[in-house]
């Protein structure tokens, strides 16, 4: 399996702190507590049904013509290889590696590429893989691109599939509401900007034929009845929606403001978290997960990815901890 943030207990028994001691800034999760409804003890009896509504509110939160529940996005990321014959893949990397491990693991050809090289690789790609924005450099890439790629593509019965998983806080960025068009496949997740991980719980937009082919694919009951509830409740919540949009982007200036103060200007990022390259980020990551702070570090490029802290406690305990390191002069985004 690949490597992901959020092995806190892995971290915790490797630097002997407890897990309740740390502050885990390696996820890129919303780090505040969305006011869930009190689920009846029926929903844990009986099997998990659909035409609860589910489908519905969420194509309407999305601004989508369908939407496929699924266990999370990546259980669409696994699966939707398996509906292609052998096909040569492009993946704009770096990005969210299970879409390589996916692919590579179903037997296609992977075409690692950057956003300059998609122009002239599209006439001999089948599939697209595009994470937007991107995880973890935070890249976004706007509408009227990714419609030029897809209409490429699709002319020669190719398809476009964007992670949208970090897309919450900026929808005019989302493909949501082109993707009835054959040919291209939008990825969905509950788990980032509502903070609802352990819900597993994601949504797949495409045309009809597909999000069937699709289901079928994954099976019976793939989303838990707890689940399909919690999801009706926040996607409805327009109010805290509305409320966490405007924290997450004052926490997410205030991340920014706070990590240039000791020499780590991020150089990408977005409203969940900010993307770090620096030459010692592996010394930086060891540093401060000694003081039992976890970021998400990277090897290739060396960087990190910073989340937000959640509460005012945690916002001074990574500040003191930066103070103390001595960090002072400002990384360079090329380093």
């Amino acid at each position: 399996m690949l490597e992901h943030g959020g092995r806190l207990r892995q971290a915790a028994a490797h630097y002997g702190i407890a897990v309740e001691d740390w502050l885990d800034l390696s996820t890129g999760l919303a780090p505040y507590v969305w006011p869930l409804p009190a689920l009846g003890p029926a929903i844990w009896a009986r099997l998990p049904e659909e035409g609860d509504g589910l489908e519905a509110i969420a194509a309407s939160y999305y601004g989508a013509a369908q939407a496929l529940p699924v266990a999370g996005s990546q259980a669409a990321i696994q699966a939707l290889p398996q509906l292609f014959a052998s096909a040569r893949v492009g993946i704009l990397e770096p990005c969210y590696a299970e879409h390589r491990h996916a692919w590579n693991r179903a037997g296609h050809e992977i075409i690692s590429m950057d956003q300059a090289d998609v122009a002239s690789h599209l006439e001999r790609l089948d599939v697209l893989v595009v994470v937007n924005p991107n995880n973890p450099t935070g890249t976004q890439i706007d509408v009227e691109t990714l419609l030029e790629w897809h209409k490429r593509l699709h002319r020669r019965g190719g398809c476009l599939i964007v992670d949208e998983a970090f897309a919450d806080i900026s929808p005019e960025y989302s493909l949501a509401a082109f993707s009835d068009r054959p040919g291209l496949i939008v990825l969905r997740s509950l788990g980032k900007f509502f903070g609802l991980a352990g819900v597993r719980l994601g949504f797949v937009l495409g045309e009809p034929g597909m999000l069937v082919a699709l289901q079928r694919q994954l099976g019976p009951w793939s989303v838990s009845g707890p689940a399909r509830a919690v999801g009706k409740a926040v996607l409805a919540d327009h109010t805290t929606q509305a409320l966490w949009r405007a924290r997450l982007r004052r926490d997410a200036q205030r991340l920014t403001d706070l990590l240039a103060e000791y020499g780590l200007s991020p150089a990408g990022g977005c409203a969940l978290f900010q993307w770090v390259p620096h030459p010692q980020a592996a010394n930086i990551h060891a540093a401060l997960a000694r003081q039992g702070i976890l970021l998400r570090l990277f090897d290739q490029p060396a960087a990190l990815r910073i989340g937000l802290p959640g509460s005012e406690s945690a916002w001074q305990r990574l500040s003191t901890a930066l103070a103390q390191m001595g960090l002072s002069t400002p990384a360079r985004a090329d380093a």
